[in-house]
């Protein structure tokens, strides 16, 4: 059994993993870069060790610091939360070699499900149903033949891309040389990898992401859909367990494909396939072999603690539950509060004067965030995310709306007004929306 856990991540994630390990009675180890000292997982964490200065590639990124840092502690497992090294199979890889127990899966599926072409091909051969697109990598100089074979509009995109770097639509013939060039370029320059490939474009679709979890021995599991439709540059802002697009058939049926797909596949651990979804029909776009940011709305309505999973899985406890003993319950929303103008999405760090998080029955606050507490520039933009559960998503509404205004953060912007917006829009009540609506939103009330 694991006896000590290094936490390689920063913020929320991080002080959620570390409540999952004290709540299994295992010591933990928060590593940190000096802009991160006085980080909340850090003071609460069992030790901690200082692994390089504020640039991610010389402390977060760092590998050689962060195995060091577990030869000097002794910790036999490392929970890589999500981002930096969580999907990187050269640092699971390096841990296998140093005896230490990687959290997630295993180097062979996270290079699988990394080359978003390699994804595709295997989700096909699993009996996942995909996006109509080229079967491989599309060069220049073939672009247009494999475009029109596809049918306008297309889109173009990186193969070991994310994030929505090197992602481009070419909406006519017109379009396409230009949108090409520019996903490769993008591409290069983001992932040192300029390699495109070419999909069909679905015009009003939602995001539909479906949560599995796998023992590595042939076992599989799915905790239902989130529906994380409302994103600005293709970037999460709102998700929503269960989906207001999807009825029960519907939810069971794709999630049985995807559990199925992972018992062929023998996967171990939490991963999330994500889907497009369009006129009832569902398109595979790629595959998380991770903890998503969002997995606290999944524990919301099925009472599974997938950071415990995780472990467990790691362990050799295998899974704790049977697919047939899973219970859904009611709703759950989650909100992504950053640190930015809630008008411009310029990052707005700083220190916190005033922070006081709401409460109440079916409410979750996910924050490394205190009052005094200053929010370095290096790192992502994120510093909490609220969780609201209720019995219906009437229920859950209200007590979002409730929740939004007790919610103080003050010296900084935050995005908490944007949600206040959201909450009081009839678009958003009636769940009438897809992956384009907040931005045509956005720019509208920018008008």
């Amino acid at each position: 059994m694991i006896s000590k856990i290094l936490i390689a991540n920063r913020g929320e994630i991080a002080l959620r993993v570390l409540r999952a390990c004290k709540e299994l009675g295992i010591a933990t180890v928060a590593v940190h870069s000096t802009a991160d000292s006085d980080a909340m997982h850090v003071r609460l964490a069992d030790e901690s060790v200082c692994i390089g200065p504020p640039p991610s590639r010389e402390s977060y990124l760092n590998i050689h610091q962060i195995v060091a840092a577990c030869e000097i502690t002794g910790a036999d497992a490392v929970h890589p939360g999500y981002g930096f090294l969580s999907e990187n199979a050269k640092f699971a890889d390096i841990l296998d070699a140093h005896g230490i127990t990687f959290i997630g899966p295993t180097a062979e599926h996270i290079r699988l499900m990394g080359d978003k072409i390699t994804a595709k091909k295997t989700a096909e051969e699993l009996g996942i149903p995909v996006v109509p697109g080229s079967h491989g990598e599309v060069k220049p100089e073939d672009a247009l033949r494999v475009a029109r074979k596809i049918g306008f509009p297309v889109l173009i995109k990186a193969t070991a891309g994310g994030g929505g770097r090197g992602m481009k639509v070419a909406r006519t013939e017109a379009d396409l040389e230009h949108a090409v060039a520019t996903a490769r370029t993008e591409a290069a320059a983001a992932f040192g990898n300029d390699a495109v490939y070419m999909e069909k474009f679905l015009t009003k679709p939602r995001h539909i992401e479906i949560q599995v979890v796998g023992d590595g021995e042939g076992n599989a599991i799915h905790l239902g859909e989130r529906d994380c439709s409302l994103q600005r540059r293709h970037q999460k802002v709102w998700e929503e367990a269960n989906s207001p697009a999807l009825n029960v058939d519907q939810r069971m049926k794709i999630g049985q494909v995807c559990a199925d797909a992972m018992k062929k596949l023998k996967y171990r651990g939490a991963g999330t396939i994500e889907f497009l979804y369009e006129n009832g029909e569902f398109y595979f776009i790629e595959m998380n072999t991770r903890l998503q940011v969002e997995h606290p709305i999944t524990e919301a309505i099925t009472g599974i603690d997938l950071v415990h999973e995780q472990i467990r899985v790691a362990s050799g406890a295998g899974l704790s539950t049977k697919q047939e003993d899973i219970v859904f319950s009611g709703h759950a929303i989650e909100c992504r509060i950053n640190a930015e103008d809630p008008r411009t999405f310029v990052p707005s760090p700083g220190t916190i004067t005033h922070f006081h998080a709401p409460g109440g029955l079916g409410v979750r606050v996910d924050s490394g965030a205190y009052q005094g507490y200053r929010i370095p520039p290096y790192y992502d933009s994120l510093i909490g995310k609220l969780i609201v559960h209720g019995r219906t998503r009437v229920e859950c509404m209200m007590r979002l709306r409730r929740v939004l205004d007790e919610f103080v953060i003050d010296g900084i912007k935050t995005t908490l007004p944007l949600f206040q917006e959201l909450i009081n829009n009839q678009d958003i009540a009636n769940g009438d929306y897809d992956i384009h609506w907040l931005e045509h939103h956005l720019a509208a009330t920018s008008a």
